[in-house]
């Protein structure tokens, strides 16, 4: 009886060893989450995008969501700027420039079950060009003068003259393959064949992205099963939601002043890269005294760039000689070609009729770069006799009618962030109202051919020739300013193309 007591039973023995080990289990189970990668983020963006179809808008934000998250190209253009294969994994283009013979990925489809073939990059690009195309850069396609389907897996593009850039400009945002059927709401619903799918949008606050489980590039892993774009204007609660963890990174942080708020904090990281977003203050060249090359010339020698980037942005940026930077291919640094000289500046100007100088106002759009870089430029201009009134200006409805539309204007500075945009100074009509039959003949020399390094060279020719015409004042490149969980691997830190790819996003636990 007392052995029976004291002692458990043989059954009492296996219950209590069961349970010990049902808990031991179930402790397992509990720290599993905690160890386990988190599959959600959440990003900051400073602008909150007017749609989410970048083929029928031109604001960068769009693409910001949307490329290679929801929306994917015929080819892509990776983190280098280089053209890569996408739902075309293979091209060939005939000696003659003037064929392009594309074959396409099979078995993909678009995230509502349409399938993407011939037939439906024929239709997305027929768009892109038609007669009603309000795509943002439709003169992307105008070269394109027939499209052919000879199968389901072959697209041929037939041009009616030879465009060396097309393949870069097929992995622009507003190349992106739509599908037939969903097109037309691609604005609020978008619907693409990308890693991610569109959850919802509310207005002024956030869109939710999901993971594609049925995402065609089994080459990569997505890991992110959750995306949130999260839209805050204001620097201070940028800073303030990044520290809180209110969101996890914001890949282009607002203000430069505030970056080494960051320094030494144990969950965050900053990084400092590269953009195509190059600040010029662009003239009105048809408006006198701006069509004096002399004048133009004048005016850039006055005004010191590193002043200009140490005002404007915190001393966060390169200084530019024309309108290129650093990561276009035949970049060439033409910074020392009109340096900063007030008083070879005078006299130019009283070689150009204005001995005392003049007046004139600059529209400047409401973004801190702007009026920052105006108030520099404003009192360098002062010391050579120039007197430059600002007028801030609403971006961009405001700032659109005015320069874009009406050309009413005599200045103006903006952040053009278009990758190798310097053939804007060949359009016609563009706001600077700048014409040079030698520049034009160069941009339609480089299209002539799709050898790279003869490119490189023409490219370098025709900066040269803007460094010396200055149809704008060439002033800087702005930097990526990045900030986010030292965890989070795999956003770009450089951007050749305004984007937040996420495909190979994930947490480091």
């Amino acid at each position: 009886m007392i052995k029976l007591s004291l002692a458990p039973s043989a059954r009492l023995v296996r219950r209590l060893s069961l349970g010990v080990a049902v808990s031991a289990g179930l402790v397992m189970l509990s720290l599993t989450p905690a160890e386990a990668a988190k599959t959600t983020l959440s990003l900051g963006m400073t602008i909150e995008p007017t749609g989410l179809d970048p083929t029928i808008a031109a604001p960068v934000a769009i693409g910001q969501v949307t490329w290679q998250n929801v929306f994917e190209g015929l080819v892509t253009i990776d983190e280098a700027g280089k053209v890569q294969p996408q739902l075309a994994k293979s091209w060939e283009i005939s000696p003659d420039g003037l064929t392009y013979t594309f074959k396409l990925r099979e078995g993909v489809t678009f995230h509502d079950g349409q399938a993407f073939d011939s037939a439906s990059a024929k239709f997305a690009l027929d768009r892109a060009r038609g007669k009603d195309s309000v795509n943002p850069q439709k003169r992307f396609f105008a070269s394109i003068a027939s499209i052919d389907t000879p199968d389901a897996a072959t697209l041929v593009l037939r041009l009616s003259e030879p465009t060396g850039s097309l393949l870069y400009w097929l992995g622009w945002p507003a190349s992106v393959m739509v599908a037939p059927n969903s097109s037309a709401d691609d604005k609020t619903k978008p619907v693409g064949t990308g890693p991610f799918k569109f959850v919802s949008w509310a207005k002024g606050d956030k869109v939710e992205l999901e993971k594609n489980a049925g995402y065609w590039n089994k080459d990569v892993s997505v890991t992110l099963d959750k995306v949130t774009f999260r839209f805050i204007a204001d620097p201070q609660a940028q800073a303030a939601a990044l520290k809180s963890g209110d969101v996890d990174a914001i890949p282009e942080f607002a203000a430069p002043e505030l970056m080494a708020s960051f320094d030494g904090d144990a969950r965050l990281m900053t990084k400092i890269g590269n953009t195509e977003l190059k600040v010029v203050a662009g003239m009105n060249n048809a408006e006198k005294p701006f069509d004096d090359k002399r004048v133009r010339q004048a005016l850039m020698m006055a005004i010191d760039r590193k002043t200009v980037i140490e005002g404007a942005w915190s001393g966060l940026g390169t200084p530019i000689g024309s309108h290129y930077t650093p990561n276009d291919p035949g970049y060439v640094d033409l910074t020392a070609k009109l340096p900063y000289d007030p008083e070879k500046a005078k006299a130019l100007l009283a070689e150009a009729g204005y001995p005392d100088g003049f007046a004139f106002t600059i529209k400047a759009p409401q973004m801190a770069y702007a009026p920052r870089s105006a108030e520099v430029m404003q009192a360098m201009l002062a010391e050579i006799g120039v007197t430059m009134t600002i007028e801030p200006t609403e971006f961009p409805a405001k700032w659109v009618q005015d320069v874009m539309k009406d050309r009413s204007y005599q200045m103006t500075i903006v952040a053009h962030a278009e990758p190798m945009d310097i053939d804007i100074y060949s359009r016609d009509p563009y706001y600077f109202n700048y014409k040079n039959p030698d520049f034009n003949a160069l941009m339609k020399k480089v299209q002539e051919t799709t050898d790279p390094a003869a490119q490189a060279k023409i490219y370098a020719e025709a900066q040269t020739i803007l460094a010396d015409d200055v149809p704008a004042l060439f002033l800087f490149v702005m930097p990526k300013l990045g900030v986010w969980d030292k965890k989070l691997k795999g956003l770009w830190e450089n951007e050749p193309i305004p984007s937040n790819v996420l495909t190979n996003v994930s947490w480091d636990e």
